[in-house]
């Protein structure tokens, strides 16, 4: 593995494996610098694991955490640690003999991270979910889609990654800062449901000021203002306008050549579908690019929709890179920037069990305990011994 470079080089993280948001705020971690070693559970037989993207940048030891040896590693790993990541539900890992109070019994200064959709606590703690169940729950689901219509997905965005991993990778970090000057870590107890809720702020203070309709698509950012919407152009593309304040909506009519009286005043809600209605009628007189050509240079507030092939290609993001070339294509790299100490390019994703003996070495385990255990099938290793 290459030497990590990025503001958290110093901090070691345990991940005991899982999918979704705990992984991606893992990742997190790696891009910017953090040695993650995640603990992977061994892989099936004859069977060959393609690697998730979301595991980049750290390295993978399997372990069969059903066996008391390989358990007895992990918390001699949690010795040496700044933080512990789990993704299961409540219990589990008491279960597995991992839970918070034996492994801070082990390291005081241990940062214990939860990440679940419901939280450690509460009526639904144990039942099962997805990211739509947890946005439903939160009022984001429901403010998302056009009038009149059901509420739109927006991908698994807003609780898996948004206020799931990313609200990981801040609370993990927070609670590490906190231990090095106290000296004591705690638990910290990442549920989706609450990110989701997080990032509603804005809105549920609007609708608390009676500024935001229960209504979907009828508010000034959900699709409900014609100067915060998409259209569609003439090639059948889409180009997208968020020009709330007035100089910018009145540099809006003033490249579309729609500076009429009518249209005037844009947020008076009774003059939206005067004002709908031109924007339609003009963006679909040219495409895409041309509109972007126009619109170049201006602050109208106008930029193209671009597709997962077109963003990486845009010169924008190509200027700033914010996509690398991966193995298999473009990929987004580690946000956000930092003039001291960059970010490496991301590693790619190990394959289970690649760096068993190596990362075990690492972290002060003996190479003899390593083999005993992959004899005992407590562990895999998918590399030679070194000797």
């Amino acid at each position: 593995m290459t030497e990590r470079s990025g503001p958290l080089r110093d901090l070691r993280v345990i991940e005991l494996a899982g999918i979704g948001a705990a992984p991606f705020g893992a990742m997190l971690l790696a891009d910017l610098g953090a040695d993650v070693l995640r603990i992977d559970r061994l892989p099936p037989d004859d069977v060959d694991l393609l690697p998730d993207v979301l595991l980049r940048g750290r390295r993978s030891v399997a372990l069969d955490l059903k066996q008391p040896a390989a358990v007895g590693v992990v918390l001699r790993l949690v010795e040496r640690a700044d933080a512990l990541i789990e993704g299961f539900r409540p219990g589990v890992t008491e279960r597995l003999g991992l839970g918070p109070d034996v492994c801070l019994a082990r390291n005081g200064r241990l940062v214990y991270a939860r990440m679940t959709g419901w939280g450690q606590t509460g009526p639904l703690a144990q039942a099962a979910g997805h990211d739509i169940d947890y946005i439903a729950l939160s009022g984001a689901l429901a403010a998302i889609g056009r009038r009149g219509e059901l509420p739109v997905p927006p991908l698994n965005l807003v609780g898996d990654f948004g206020g799931g991993g990313m609200l990981l990778a801040f609370g993990l970090v927070s609670a590490v800062l906190e231990a090095r000057g106290s000296g004591t870590g705690q638990v910290v107890d990442v549920a989706m449901t609450d990110g989701a809720a997080l990032l509603l702020t804005m809105a549920y203070e609007a609708r608390n000021a009676g500024l935001w309709s229960l209504e979907r698509g009828t508010n000034l950012l959900d699709g409900g203002a014609p100067f915060y919407d998409t259209y569609a152009t003439a090639d059948g593309r889409a180009v997208a306008v968020g020009c709330l304040e007035p100089q910018f909506y009145a540099e809006l009519l003033r490249v579309l050549e729609l500076d009429r009286p009518e249209l005037r005043d844009h947020m008076r809600p009774e003059r939206w579908p005067a004002i709908r209605a031109a924007l339609t009628e003009a963006f679909a007189s040219r495409t895409r690019d041309e509109w972007e050509a126009a619109f170049a240079g201006s602050d109208a507030c106008v930029a193209p929709v671009l597709d997962l092939d077109e963003a990486p290609r845009h010169p924008h993001n190509r200027a700033r890179e914010v996509f690398y070339d991966a193995r298999d294509g473009p990929l987004p790299g580690p946000a956000p920037r930092f003039a001291r100490t960059p970010a490496a390019e991301p590693g790619p994703p190990p394959r289970t069990g690649a760096d068993t003996r190596a990362a075990l070495a690492a972290w002060g385990i003996l190479e003899a305990e390593v083999d005993a255990l992959v004899e005992g099938g407590a562990a895999y290793a998918a590399e030679p011994r070194t000797r």
